[in-house]
């Protein structure tokens, strides 16, 4: 089918220009990268068993899924690029509207772009122990104890900058570079996959082999804060949302992005899990970041596997390069409606992007570089964002009422049941957050109340 007509000609409107294709590839390249490469070292100490471990990335999938069928159907009654902004803003209001993209460009974006540039720092390090954000021998700290200036750092920021200046240039360009890094990645996952378990030194064995758990919590509540960094890893499921706007056919396209996506992306993470601790026992994963790498020079000897760890950092720039694209348009829709400082709105004359709320998201990103670590990072970013996942997908709930709903087959299948999956699974998630990580819990209600704060002060009018 050929693609829509350009519904503003006077250039201040973005181009319906992303095919089925590139919308995949944005929710895989969301989905693949920091979480899957990072998150299984903290999973190993917690959980303590193989079959947890699995466990929690199968219970993570099938909660994906749920929330993936709840946005689908939210997404084709409103084609508008913005995600959980105007799913929020259309359920609850236009504050709880704004207190979506105040939190996405916080907790869903900057810092998730903060924390795959450092990954990728991380990774490199495994070939350049300098470049490794942890390495404390080239840390060097400024006056103030909470910033951090180091090599790994600067790559990271870097990172930041390169990618910003693609997605200033233009979509087609940003989506093209996706669709390369996108492949890039997935063949290379395969070919590790393949070769893992035909010529890898793995062991069976290890699947047997449990490991003293370094949590003080009950099981049953470390499952449940484990789901913070799974979700974390599957946070990309809804990626296709953000950009419905510049979408071709994006009644049909939104849906099979965002299931071809999730499906392909869940196979992906349970038969690497599978590949991990194939190739070390969960002892000698226990706490480390460069979780792919460790894996890689145990299964094929330090030099293959440092190959393998170059690419796998390479794996991580591709999930860097899709939330640069998809946040700007998040607050790109919030200005448009009045609701977000008016530059976020403002098209650029030549490139028909949103360069400002770009350039926006880039500062906010490079400061947190400068100002967090990885493991609060993750546990700040899954607790906001769970939050209002969980809100967004109740709000259909109340949005079915309306009439002329589309209604989405699968989700009608047994109505409540999918929506009632992921609302549940998210409050339990939460509750448990904010019990065992009150400190991260906590930033996350607090950047929520400053924007509630800023709403009213700048942005709310009186009827």
């Amino acid at each position: 089918m050929p693609p829509s007509p350009d519904p503003a000609p006077d250039g201040t409107r973005l181009r319906r220009e992303l095919t089925l294709v590139s919308a995949t590839a944005l929710v895989i390249s969301n989905m693949i990268g920091t979480g899957i490469f990072t998150t299984t070292g903290f999973l190993a100490g917690d959980l303590g068993r193989p079959s947890l471990v699995l466990a929690v990335w199968l219970v993570g999938a099938l909660v994906a899924v749920a929330g993936c069928l709840a946005y689908a159907e939210l997404g084709i009654n409103f084609p508008r690029s913005g995600g959980e902004y105007v799913y929020l803003r259309e359920a609850w209001g236009p504050a709880w509207g704004f207190l979506s993209g105040w939190i996405s460009f916080f907790a869903g974006f900057a810092a998730p772009v903060a924390a795959g540039a450092l990954a990728f720092s991380e990774y490199l390090g495994h070939l350049f122990p300098s470049l490794s954000v942890g390495t404390q021998a080239h840390a060097r700290s400024a006056a103030f104890g909470w910033l951090h200036f180091g090599n790994g750092q600067f790559v990271a920021l870097g990172v930041i900058a390169a990618f910003t200046v693609v997605n200033i240039l233009g979509l087609k360009l940003a989506a093209r570079l996706q669709n390369v890094l996108t492949a890039l990645k997935l063949g290379i996952l395969g070919v590790f996959l393949a070769l893992a378990f035909t010529v890898g030194h793995g062991n069976w064995s290890n699947f047997t082999l449990a490991a003293p758990r370094t949590s003080p919590h009950s099981v049953s509540a470390q499952f449940a804060l484990s789901l913070i960094f799974v979700m974390f890893a599957y946070s990309g499921w809804n990626a296709a949302t953000y950009v419905a706007e510049e979408m071709r056919t994006p009644e049909r396209t939104l849906p099979a992005a965002m299931l071809l996506g999730t499906g392909l992306v869940a196979s992906f993470y349970l038969a690497l899990n599978v590949a991990f601790i194939y190739a070390l026992p969960l002892e000698s994963l226990k706490g480390i970041v460069r979780v792919g790498a460790a894996a890689a020079s145990a299964l094929f000897g330090s030099k293959i596997g440092g190959l393998f760890s170059g690419i796998m950092a390479a794996a991580v720039l591709s999930c860097v390069s899709a939330m640069v694209i998809v946040g700007p348009r998040v607050y790109y829709a919030m200005a448009q409606d009045g609701c977000f400082f008016p530059g976020a709105a403002r098209v650029h004359p030549r490139w028909r992007t949103p360069a400002q709320a770009v350039l926006y998201q880039a500062v906010a990103s490079a400061a947190m570089v400068l100002t967090g670590t990885f493991e609060r990072l993750i546990y700040y970013i899954g607790f906001a964002l769970i939050l209002f996942a969980a809100l967004a997908s109740a709000g259909i709930f109340r949005l079915r009422r309306r009439p002329q709903w589309k209604r989405l087959p699968a989700v009608s299948w047994c109505y409540p049941l999918i929506p009632t999956i992921f609302v549940g699974a998210s409050l339990w998630m939460l509750a448990y957050t904010l019990y065992l990580r009150p400190t991260e819990s906590l930033l996350g209600l607090l950047t929520m109340a400053a924007g509630l704060e800023v709403y009213i002060r700048v942005f709310w009018k009186a009827d």
